[in-house]
């Protein structure tokens, strides 16, 4: 009722209404809901939301202050919404013709449009009270005589002039940055000035530069950061080793990608007496060299993850740490914080304990070597790496039996030339090899967490946790209707919905859905992220999880390590206050994301790459996206998604059925399902759109 009554006010602002008059207008005829309406009614006039004269209601006068907020453009740039958090009403919607001079983000003043249409309320941009965009990145285009710079973000949707005597050197087909930008509101595009070139369009570097600056990531290090590091040794001195447990003539090795540039984990096996076996999880002890309050902890901070990117990466840490010092490299003295594991074959762990220690790995295996030890039975350490292999088996079937979810999302690798340009796309496999790492850094994480749990009250500081919430309940229910209409079961009402999830992707696998019904499932979950609340990590099944092994790469686990070293009673104590961990938990989980966000576009940026000399082919795809303007296609082989638009489909007039996920042929009733399999022909690529086109083949 509620909802009903504002979107009605919200659609007639300007309306004064009796009750009786209002429930004919919103189709209000039994007597029990009118009775509901005029309560509300009631209630609505104590919040402040309408006023009421005499026996007509209607919406309050808002205060000129609250008709102000973000302004937000829509993907084809022909309208807008402006939010007004200060306000009772929703978004207001304005049309193309009232932004005025504003541009998606900025902080805006508006007034209501005296004549309402549609659900909307709509409104029209009178003053831009505060830009959000100081500087604009684009390339420099030149026709007639005149520059001008086409934002590379497509939500700006205004061109930007450059009087010649601005281009500071830049010319036609640089990618720029543009500064000192005056938004003349007599004008059809704002003005501006080069300051900075960052490269040539289209090649690798200008990229790498690009992705970085739009998700505001650094390319370098500050100097003072680099200064600190040059009075760092390669050496390790016999005291620190003497303050370590020594594991040096213990087998140990890493496995990781052939492409890793870091090596942060290392696992080491020994034999027990009793046949159970002691099992080390080694991560690189980076909390030994980066120390609070210095230039690198500060710039770590900041950066708060390394990025990704596609045959690059920005690291977290300087070289001289992340591939030198900090990387637990074969043949190499290595300080590492280590959990040590006694746990026998059928992975029930006797015992436990954390503490530092200095390794030294006997090998550096590939994922690809690895697991072909596993099959074979044969090569270096086999008997170890099987070993390992078995318990992580039971480790993961453990995990599975008290509600984990395997989710499977497929990656592609690709293969570069010198100058940066895809040659090769294909899917990366996953193996017994991946999972067998993945399994012991869960265990490490679980147990240092719950170890946490069990000596937090004795000590008044916080921690860092990883957490993950229960999905929300309305998407799970729509999750439910989505894999119902793929002829799937999914007990949205059961009592333990990770477990019933589970049952459906082991029913799925190998099927032409797999991918689809994944993803979509990776949707419908929560988000997890870091904080100081534990709640638990719903996806994984566990009550205690922290991430404790990747302090290379990630922030939050080189405070875990810092944390943890402080409440296993050592001197040499970094203190942190509850605050101090709060803004770590909630700045690492922002930069995470952001992080995630530029990995994805580099990946679809080299997709489009690769496909722009292949128009004209044709493709193996999956419907991964079913709208109302057409389908969304995913390329079998390399995950390429683009888009069958409505209006190339010529054999039928379709119709958006939303409940099944389908487009249906009005004529012939074919049926269009997302998760379908289909034939696709790829006919136009748009790269400075990011648009990928194809047409449907019978």
């Amino acid at each position: 009722m509620d909802k009903k009554i504002k979107s009605f006010f919200e659609s007639n602002p300007n309306l004064k209404i009796k009750p009786k008059e209002l429930s004919n207008k919103i189709n209000i005829s039994d007597p029990y809901e009118y009775s509901m309406l005029k309560e509300t009614l009631y209630n609505l006039c104590r919040e402040g939301y309408l006023l009421k004269k005499g026996k007509r209601y209607s919406l309050a006068e808002i205060d000129d202050d609250k008709l102000v907020g973000p302004f937000q453009i829509g993907r084809q740039g022909n309208f807008g919404f402006v939010i007004l958090n200060k306000s009772k009403i929703s978004d207001v919607f304005i049309p193309e013709r009232y932004f005025n001079t504003a541009i998606h983000g900025d902080k805006v003043r508006i007034q209501f449009l005296p004549k309402q249409r549609g659900k909307n309320i709509e409104g029209k941009i009178v003053e831009v009270v505060e830009r959000h965009h100081s500087e604009i990145i684009g390339k420099l285009k030149k026709n007639n005589n005149i520059f001008f710079v086409t934002p590379e973000n497509r939500v700006i949707h205004k061109d930007v002039f450059i009087d010649k005597k601005d281009l500071s050197g830049a010319t036609d087909g640089d990618v720029v940055v543009v500064g000192d930008i005056n938004w003349d509101p007599d004008g059809i595009n704002p003005e501006g000035r080069v300051i900075e070139i960052m490269g040539r369009d289209g090649e690798y570097s200008t990229n790498i530069s690009l992705l970085a600056r739009e998700f505001n990531f650094s390319t370098t290090f500050p100097p003072s950061a680099l200064n600190e590091l040059q009075s760092l040794k390669n050496e390790i001195s016999d005291e620190e080793i003497g303050k370590r447990t020594d594991f040096r003539n213990i087998t140990t090795f890493t496995i990781d990608p052939e492409d890793a540039r870091d090596f942060d984990d290392a696992i080491s096996i020994k034999k027990l007496q009793n046949d159970n076996y002691q099992i080390g999880v080694h991560i690189a002890d980076v909390s030994h060299f980066v120390r609070k309050g210095t230039a690198v902890y500060d710039e770590a901070l900041k950066r708060a993850t390394s990025v990704y990117l596609v045959g690059n990466v920005l690291p977290m840490l300087p070289h001289k740490l992340s591939n030198n010092l900090c990387s637990l490299v074969p043949g190499e003295d290595r300080l590492a914080f280590s959990v040590i594991f006694d746990i026998d074959i059928s992975a029930k762990i006797l015992s436990y304990k954390i503490e530092k220690c200095v390794i030294n790995s006997d090998k550096r295996f590939t994922y690809e070597e690895a697991q072909e030890i596993i099959d074979s039975k044969r090569g270096q350490f086999a008997e170890e790496m099987n070993v390992i292999n078995k318990i992580a088996n039971s480790l993961k079937n453990k995990r599975i039996e008290h509600g984990s979810i395997n989710f499977i999302r497929p990656e592609v690798r690709f293969s570069l030339d010198e100058n940066g340009k895809p040659i090769k796309v294909e899917l990366k496999k996953i193996q017994e090899s991946n999972k067998l790492v993945e399994e012991f850094m869960l265990l490490a994480n679980k147990t240092v967490a719950s170890h946490m749990m069990n000596i937090e009250n004795k000590n008044p500081d916080s921690f860092v946790y990883r957490v993950h919430d229960v999905p929300d309940e309305e998407k799970i229910l729509e999750f439910d209707r989505f894999v119902s209409s793929l002829g799937y079961v999914f007990n949205s009402r059961a009592r333990n919905k990770s477990k019933e999830l589970q049952k459906l992707l082991d029913q799925i696998k190998g099927m032409s859905e797999e991918s689809v019904i994944n993803e979509i499932a990776i949707r419908t979950m929560a988000k997890a992220i870091y904080s100081t609340d534990n709640i638990g990590h719903y996806g994984l099944g566990f009550k205690n999880y922290t991430h404790f092994t990747s302090p290379i790469r990630r922030f939050p686990d080189l405070i875990v390590h810092k944390l943890i070293y402080n409440y296993l009673d050592y001197s040499d104590r970094e203190l942190y206050s509850l605050d101090e961990i709060d803004y770590i938990c909630n700045h690492s989980s922002t930069q995470e994301r952001n992080a995630v966000s530029a990995e994805r576009k580099s990946v679809k940026l080299k997709q489009i790459e690769f496909l722009e000399d292949k128009i004209g082919s044709e493709f193996n795809g999956i419907i991964s996206g079913v709208m109302h303007f057409g389908l969304f296609i995913e390329i079998e082989e390399n995950l390429a998604e683009g888009l069958v638009r409505m209006r190339d489909m010529e054999d039928d007039y379709y119709i958006h059925d939303e409940k099944q996920y389908s487009l249906i042929g009005r004529s012939t009733g074919k049926v269009l399902r997302l998760g379908d399999k289909v034939k696709v022909k790829l006919i136009r690529i748009d790269a400075e759109k990011q648009e990928i086109d194809f047409i449907l083949l019978d």
